[in-house]
């Protein structure tokens, strides 16, 4: 573990990558990473999870920074930056929505989810307005559910050139500001903490991951990722179900 001076950042997904399928942390995760941090490491995590969500887990691992909302939102300390939809954008994206039958619609404001239906495994205040929400609190990402190619090419039509989409678990559309990128985030988390990609390793999944896989210095996929991940990443780590990233770290990653 020593020789992990060498690397001055760990960045890590938690789904599905750092996280079991059981959303829960293994102790031997957690003791691998604050092992890092005594060598003085900083870790990090970079998810699509909302700020509100990530927090149970900072109880668990000291994190030295946040990007979150898929990097709609960075924290670094006293630090906050944030990438917001256009107002214009996202209220006549919302227009378009609301002509499509029995979709549902997520507006993130950060601290907030709101949501034009329930939704049983993902808490948000149910509102009938979402155009007025996105106008007094502003959105941080939308997220659409989609439930066929017809409406992934019609929203896909609608978007403006400010913003862009990416699907996750293969239903899950996500739409964020331009500048809201993990990649983005995690840069500018990087900086804020001091490092460069040149001396970061990530970790990750899903399509999102695919892009900070490639940029830093070593990238990881973990072994129940997506194919494309895997085919962008230098290495491939144990699946999250058998504390793949702690076991890279501790078996590999110190070693390369």
């Amino acid at each position: 573990m020593n020789r992990m001076k060498n690397k001055r950042a760990i960045v890590v997904d938690l789904d599905r990558t750092l996280l079991r399928s059981n959303k829960t942390i293994s102790q031997y995760t957690v003791d691998v990473l604050n092992r890092c941090k005594k060598c003085g490491v900083k870790i990090i995590v970079a998810t699509a999870r909302p700020q509100r969500d990530v927090m149970q887990f900072c109880d668990i691992v000291d994190f030295d920074g946040l990007v979150v909302s898929n990097g709609a939102r960075v924290l670094c300390g006293d630090h906050r930056t944030e990438f917001f939809l256009r107002p214009d954008s996202a209220e006549r994206l919302l227009k378009t929505l609301g002509n499509i039958q029995n979709i549902r619609i997520t507006l993130e404001t950060g601290d907030c989810a709101y949501s034009n239906r329930f939704i049983e495994d993902y808490p948000t205040v149910v509102c009938d307005d979402l155009i007025e929400v996105a106008k007094s609190e502003g959105v941080l990402k939308l997220l659409v559910h989609i439930d066929s190619e017809d409406v992934l090419e019609t929203v896909k039509n609608d978007l403006t050139e400010d913003l862009y989409y990416s699907v996750a678990h293969g239903y899950l559309m996500q739409i964020m500001d331009k500048s809201a990128t993990k990649w983005n985030g995690i840069k500018t988390l990087l900086n804020l903490c001091g490092c460069s990609p040149e001396e970061a390793a990530y970790f990750g999944d899903d399509h999102d991951d695919i892009e900070p896989i490639k940029m830093c210095k070593i990238g990881i996929a973990v072994s129940n990722g997506i194919d494309e991940v895997k085919e962008a990443a230098d290495f491939i780590a144990e699946s999250n179900d058998e504390d793949g990233v702690a076991k890279f770290i501790e078996q590999i990653l110190s070693t390369v």
